[in-house]
């Protein structure tokens, strides 16, 4: 058994799982929204509060994998923690945990989702978007005999929290100049990525596929689903259409009343609005008029990642995590963070 912890902009994952020969077998996921990355993009530091919300969790989710009789684990952090002057201090406080963070660049984290994502496709060549709170990773490609293939790949700086920290205002409806904003910031990065020759000359994908949860919540929104339900929303589509819908309800609505659709964790209304824009304006730059949602997401990659170095296989992209032992007593946070 193998655990893995992601911790993102706005939520910290966890994911135990019993792989074997590169294969997840069973797996248990666990998610809290703890918005580590809340002002990072104006500030450059993350807030004392949110690192201690992430700490919180994190101990959680370390005994929570002990109890589930996980062997290892693995400890990622990504766009926040990549953006934060204040990194270290977090980093401290999970490595009294007995973690070993790892923040991962860009271009990792999206070889690694791009790993999760294509187990389900086959040798299909594919574009996958991990739309996350602080970037967006976008990799093109294909798995072969097991062998990845990624023409493309890309981290752009561009996610819900960061759209919604620079243009929407979390408590009010936004103003339409702001809306415009949004849409014209992200059809920028979008657009630019797209336009480079690795892209345009490779060959095109057959399906445009998203993870996150903007991805996850739209389905579920679309569909009014309550409560949650992963299998449902697992290679679920939605179409361009439906996604502008989606948006033109949300921005009439103030956060309070967004946190009331079916479909939303009530903890993620402050940001859909923006995380549905940016998927709006990556649909129109791909030109692609249905996105399919995966769960299959970075954790999953993780997990195959990790399960391919605990058991002396090369690693399947050009990265390798570190796995550290499950045991020994919880060491006590630093005195700055708690």
């Amino acid at each position: 058994m193998i655990a893995v912890i992601d911790i993102g902009t706005v939520t910290v994952r966890l994911a135990v799982a019993e792989v074997a020969g590169g294969r997840v077998l069973r797996m248990a996921k666990h998610s809290e929204i703890c918005n580590l990355g809340a002002g990072v993009d104006a500030t450059g530091l993350l807030d004392t509060d949110a690192i201690k919300r992430v700490y919180m969790t994190a101990a959680s989710y370390v005994e929570a994998a002990k109890e589930a009789g996980a062997q290892a684990i693995v400890c990622t952090l990504t766009s926040a923690a990549r953006d934060a002057k204040n990194a270290p201090d977090l980093g401290m406080a999970l490595a009294s945990l007995g973690l070993e963070p790892m923040i991962i660049p860009g271009e990792i984290e999206a070889a690694l989702t791009f790993l999760g994502v294509a187990q389900d496709f086959g040798g299909r060549q594919i574009l996958v978007a991990d739309s996350g709170g602080g970037s967006t990773e976008l990799a093109l490609g294909n798995v072969t005999n097991n062998i990845i293939n990624l023409p493309f790949i890309r981290s752009l700086d561009v996610g819900c929290r960061r759209v919604t920290d620079r243009f929407l205002s979390e408590g009010n409806i936004p103003a339409p100049a702001h809306l415009e904003a949004a849409h014209a910031f992200a059809s920028r990065l979008m657009r630019d990525a797209l336009a480079a020759p690795e892209y345009q000359e490779a060959i095109r994908p057959e399906v445009l596929i998203a993870t996150g949860g903007t991805a996850t919540s739209l389905i579920a929104m679309n569909a009014q689903l309550e409560p949650y339900d992963p299998a449902f929303v697992h290679l679920r589509g939605i179409s361009v259409e439906d996604v502008r819908k989606l948006e033109e309800l949300l921005a009439k609505l103030p956060v309070e009343e967004r946190a009331k659709l079916p479909g939303l964790q009530e903890k993620r209304a402050p940001v859909i609005l923006g995380g549905t824009i940016v998927l709006f304006e990556l649909m129109q730059a791909t030109g692609f008029t249905m996105m399919i949602a995966s769960e299959s997401d970075l954790l999953f990659g993780l997990l195959i990642t990790a399960a391919a170095v605990q058991e002396g296989r090369p690693s399947p992209v050009v990265w390798k995590p570190i796995l550290k032992p499950l045991g020994g007593v919880l060491g006590e946070p630093p005195q700055k963070i708690v």
